[in-house]
């Protein structure tokens, strides 16, 4: 699906699958092909036609006798007659002991790369955090961490990082992937941009919208941003299961108490999270907003974090609690 000949050429297309839904670059990358979505069958019956208007209930095909024939209306066990039984399964044990057992993956791979864990909570509210980008209207999983060509590098952090929210539309300009730097007062892509952020050691916050996360549970959308530094995501409202993949990699969650707090958020502001220390479930956190031109505003931040959810923030993710609870039982 994302190794489709032609499609860097962005030629209007259409594909028929069905499978999946229909966003825009999903497919191969390319904004202008169209994907509809139909059944196994009548993607088949188009398949065999090659032709988008062929309807199998009514038109013809030619034979290699040169006849005309219609193709037989598709029939089959909706239910395999003998269950569901697979001698094998393909499930391999792991080892008994696993301390000798080395995970050997090449420097140089472009499609692999081994995780290393998150660094922990440093202890302190976070300050100087600088805005990345103030996502406007729907952005989804989709946008956050698109699909299509980028899933070959879906078990390579660093480079499907690369799509990290290129699909989401900046408030400031109305555009895709192009978000101011701070650090030069140059537009460039969101990747580049937090890549900067992330080597002159400065954390960042992404604003967004309503229902933000919203689609596929897809991991990649938070890890992504956890990987390239940014720290904080503040919403009006999230999709629930981004809103918990996000607390399972250690980053912030928050939630504007006051949804017009939102408009409050300029460009250029360097941001403070002020709260963390005392982190407890049911209290809420304050976003110090601090503008170009000198002034301030203390917004109050809204979260859902439990107890072990704080535990995940301050461990830096969920993983690593489990990993230290599994040393302490070694």
């Amino acid at each position: 699906m994302w190794d489709r000949m032609g499609a860097d050429k962005q030629e209007r297309n259409t594909i028929v699958h069905s499978f999946n839904r229909n966003f825009a670059k999903r497919a191969d990358g390319n904004p202008n092909t169209l994907a509809f979505v139909a059944s196994p069958e009548l993607v088949t019956a188009l398949a065999i036609a090659g032709d988008l208007t062929f309807n199998p209930l009514t038109d013809t095909l030619t034979n290699e006798k040169g006849e005309q024939v219609k193709l037989d209306p598709p029939v089959g066990d909706e239910l395999p007659t003998k269950g569901f039984a697979v001698e094998d399964a393909g499930y391999q044990a792991p080892a008994a002991d696993g301390s000798k057992v080395v995970v050997d993956v090449k420097s140089d791979s472009k499609r692999l790369q081994l995780l290393y864990p998150f660094a922990a909570w440093e202890g302190t509210d976070l300050k100087g955090l600088r805005l990345l980008i103030k996502a406007k209207g729907k952005c989804t999983t989709d946008h956050i961490s698109m699909a299509g060509p980028w899933l070959k590098f879906r078990g390579h952090l660093d480079n499907i990082s690369n799509n990290m929210l290129i699909g989401a539309v900046n408030y400031y300009n109305e555009k895709t992937d192009s978000v101011k730097n701070q650090l030069t007062g140059e537009y460039g892509p969101v990747p580049a941009t937090q890549r900067a952020y992330k080597a002159a050691g400065i954390g960042t916050i992404v604003i967004g919208d309503e229902n933000y996360g919203e689609g596929s549970s897809r991991e990649h959308a938070a890890m992504e941003p956890r990987h390239l530094g940014v720290r904080v995501v503040m919403v009006k409202s999230f999709a629930r299961i981004h809103e918990t993949n996000l607390k399972k990699q250690g980053m912030l969650a928050l939630t504007f108490a006051n949804k017009e707090d939102y408009n409050l958020v300029q460009e250029d502001d360097s941001i403070d999270v002020i709260g963390l220390t005392s982190f407890t479930p049911g209290k809420s956190l304050q976003l110090v907003l601090h503008h170009a031109d000198g002034s301030t505003h203390t917004i109050e931040a809204n979260h859902s974090y439990n107890q072990q959810q704080i535990e995940w923030f301050k461990a830096g993710g969920a993983l690593n609690v489990i990993r230290s609870q599994a040393l302490g039982k070694a």
